[in-house]
């Protein structure tokens, strides 16, 4: 079923589309371990940084603007680590994320959407973790075990 608005010129029906929402999460690499944010907004939880890539913005300038702004990190050395597209992967709506690494030497400091932020490790991961990020972390801490990062 297509949903239509009227062309408010002519009054011509077109058609809305609905597509997935463009955005990028960033694990940063910092102190020997990966920074992480606590969400300040629904849904609540422990999340890689990120977030929605703006009109006209290229996802690698977004992976900057988004690290800066919520661990207020500059960041080096992006890399393109994958995409993760599960309709499932947040709550609100369908969304499509282009995951980038990134290193950074400086000191995070939660800022805009982060509550709250600390380095993690593997084995001392927060919970709970929002949206897919479980399944991303998984991803690349076997990527790293095979090729160190």
């Amino acid at each position: 079923m297509e949903n239509f608005v009227s062309c408010p010129k002519c009054g011509q029906k077109i058609p809305i589309y609905r597509n997935p929402l463009p955005t990028t999460d960033i694990i940063i690499v910092n102190s020997g371990g990966i920074v992480l944010i606590r969400r300040r907004n629904a849904p609540f939880g422990w999340a890689i940084p990120g977030g929605f890539i703006d009109y006209g913005e290229s996802a690698e300038k977004a992976a900057e603007r988004e690290a800066l702004e919520e661990t207020s990190l500059e960041i080096s050395d992006l890399r393109l680590f994958g995409v993760y597209s599960s309709p499932e992967r947040d709550p609100r709506h369908h969304t499509l994320s282009v995951v980038f690494t990134a290193k950074s030497d400086g000191i995070p400091r939660a800022a805009d959407d982060a509550l709250d932020i600390g380095i993690f490790s593997r084995d001392n991961l927060p919970s709970p973790l929002a949206f897919d990020h479980s399944a991303i972390l998984a991803d690349f801490f076997s990527a790293r075990d095979q090729v160190r990062y």
